[in-house]
């Protein structure tokens, strides 16, 4: 690891995060997560920009969020791995490549094609990834609680914008299926660190069809996305 000026670090009279992380990365979730959160009186600790909750139990849990973009994401990772994280699941949307992933499905993403500029800091051996036991983990739980899921590649970008009708049939053609903005560096900084990450993202708008298709401004997808979150906090709570 070669020698860096700023490092992350625990702060004296810093939390020290003892459970599992759950990470949503989208503002969109922001207020029904806090709401949800002050429900359950639960303890808030301080997070650059962003927010932390200790959720009590034994262990305790801890939902932070949001961050959205891979720089921000990454930096809040960085500092909840310095906290003591050892555990992250990663909660957001996605937008769809494939036509068999519809808007509205849960998609958890195994490996990423990287268009994102953080995690080149991060040199790796190996590509982008999800941690493969936890991953299974989390889709058994979410199947067995009711919500089927979908898995495979996801394409990282910083530039949602520029997602282009080339790109997006090029790289349905792969085989990719979804594209997020998130996961590839997070993943990667997840390896580099020496920590466990899987996401789950919420299937938010389709973008291989003539016309984009979006629903993330529906009440049924606020919904749902909000039932998902909390359907991954039951799973964070027997992580060990």
């Amino acid at each position: 690891m070669s020698d860096t000026v700023i490092n992350p670090s625990r702060q004296k009279g810093e939390v020290h995060l003892t459970g599992p992380v759950l990470f949503f990365v989208n503002p969109g979730d922001a207020p029904p997560i806090i709401n949800e959160a002050r429900k359950r009186q639960a303890q808030k600790h301080f997070l650059f920009h962003s927010n932390l909750f200790e959720i009590s139990g034994q262990p305790p849990i801890f939902w932070a969020g949001p961050a959205l973009g891979a720089p921000a994401a990454v930096m809040a990772l960085e500092k909840l791995i310095a906290l003591g994280c050892k555990d992250v699941l990663v909660y957001g949307w996605c937008g769809s490549l494939a036509p068999g992933l519809t808007a509205g499905d849960i998609f958890l993403p195994t490996w990423s094609l990287s268009e994102e500029g953080t995690s080149a800091h991060y040199p790796l051996a190996t590509g982008p990834a999800a941690d493969e036991d936890l991953r299974r983990q989390l889709a058994t739980f979410l199947q067995q609680e009711g919500y089927p899921v979908q898995e495979g590649p996801i394409w990282t970008t910083d530039a949602p914008f520029r997602e282009t009708r080339q790109k997006v049939q090029e790289y349905g053609r792969q085989g990719i299926m979804a594209v997020d903005m998130e996961f590839s560096a997070l993943s990667t900084v997840a390896t580099y660190r020496s920590v466990n990450l899987a996401a789950a993202m919420l299937v938010s708008d389709e973008l291989h069809h003539e016309a984009w298709r979006p629903i993330f401004a529906s009440k049924v997808f606020k919904k749902k996305s909000l039932e998902i979150f909390l359907a991954m906090s039951r799973f964070a709570c027997n992580v060990t």
